[in-house]
């Protein structure tokens, strides 16, 4: 188990991608034991992220479900494309072909459109990593058609039959915590917490992910990054802000934080009027760049 986990932890290493032991082990689990794992955190501290490393490190197919409030089952599972029907329809109207045989066609796979959770079941060539990302955004309905699907990993097409998974997905679930997903759900799936890294983490991240970057740059960001978060803001920023304030000021050719360069790249990591007003102040009186 050990040796798993840190070869997980070298492969998303090798990807650009920070991990550690827990986060590694309930990779390894969510293998072998095939089950979905439920990943919950803040916005930005890297879960999608980690479902793309996985699909990357496992040289597999990212499939993702990207949910939103009002998804339902067509656009997440399978529609008919009814245009293509009917203009099939319209071409078979005198050739003599029977009702049965003209339903039969159409109700073909070649008019199917594959959602992301039937791409999923019918991947032909090795399990793909199925992200179903921000669940917590999707209605309390569809969350309850989850269950359904992921129990079993197969649906029925009334026009065609059942389909079974031909490799089973990895299912990785992530959620902001938006709303409380249903205990029905959480015992269905392995559960990973993440929150914002460590001053030592975010530091690593930054040099992983941006090779280039000098080393005091990168631990400055993540400095004030630590400082920042706790502050009371409306809207805390992640990991993924403080790579885009990196990549930023690395193309601006700034080498080190000073109050000047701070406060000409506030919008790359404040994105709330109230909060830009706070971490202005901050930085103008010294709190932030005192250390």
């Amino acid at each position: 188990m050990n040796s798993s986990r840190q070869s997980i932890e070298s492969i998303f290493l090798q990807n650009g991608y920070v991990t550690d032991q827990p986060v590694a082990a309930a990779l390894h689990l969510a293998q072998v034991l095939q089950k979905p794992l439920l990943i919950e955190g803040p916005a930005g501290v890297g879960k999608t992220e980690m479902a793309k490393v996985l699909a990357q490190s496992l040289n597999t197919r990212l499939i993702r479900l990207q949910c939103y409030e009002g998804l339902d089952v067509a656009n997440a599972l399978y529609e008919w494309n009814y245009a293509k029907q009917m203009l099939h329809i319209r071409m078979l109207e005198n050739s003599g072909v029977g009702l049965a045989e003209k339903e039969a066609a159409i109700f073909s796979d070649s008019f199917l459109l594959a959602r992301p959770l039937l791409q999923a079941l019918t991947e032909e060539k090795a399990s793909p990593v199925l992200l179903i990302d921000e669940v917590d955004r999707a209605d309390e309905e569809f969350e309850a058609f989850l269950l359904e699907a992921l129990a079993e990993f197969q649906i029925t097409i009334p026009e065609i039959g059942t389909i079974q998974a031909k490799h089973r997905p990895y299912v990785i679930l992530t959620s902001n915590r938006t709303r409380e997903l249903s205990d029905a759900l959480r015992r269905r799936c392995l559960y990973q917490w993440i929150d914002y890294p460590d001053f030592e983490k975010e530091a690593a991240i930054l040099q992983a992910r941006l090779p280039a970057i000098n080393k005091q740059l990168a631990r400055q960001i993540a400095h004030m990054m630590k400082e920042i978060r706790q502050m009371p803001l409306q809207k805390v920023p992640g990991v993924a802000e403080s790579l885009d304030w990196a990549e930023a000021l690395m193309l601006l050719h700034r080498s080190e934080l000073n109050e000047e360069t701070v406060q000409e790249t506030l919008g790359c990591f404040v994105k709330d009027r109230e909060d830009w007003e706070m971490v202005h102040e901050a930085v103008e009186n010294g709190v932030l760049l005192r250390s």
